[in-house]
């Protein structure tokens, strides 16, 4: 799940060194954390949220068959 958040996210920005994503597991619910510059968090982020929405759909789509849960936390660096 990190790389395709990873991929994503290396779509939808400018600045390809301006993010970094890291995925750690918090009582059973996998973090994929995306941290960004504050330049970047609007691109990833999108108007009124939908591009943020749409990964977080994706992500849960594709933790599904496993089963477990994911979450996608944006967080400016």
């Amino acid at each position: 799940m990190e790389e395709l958040v990873r991929f994503i996210v290396n779509e939808l920005v400018d600045n390809k060194e301006a993010f970094e994503v890291k995925s750690q597991v918090e009582d059973g619910i996998t973090v994929i954390n995306i941290y960004a510059e504050k330049e970047e968090i609007g691109k990833i982020i999108g108007k009124q949220g939908r591009i943020a929405k749409a990964i977080r759909t994706i992500v849960k789509a594709g933790s599904g068959k496993d089963s477990r849960k994911v979450s996608v936390e944006i967080i400016e660096k």
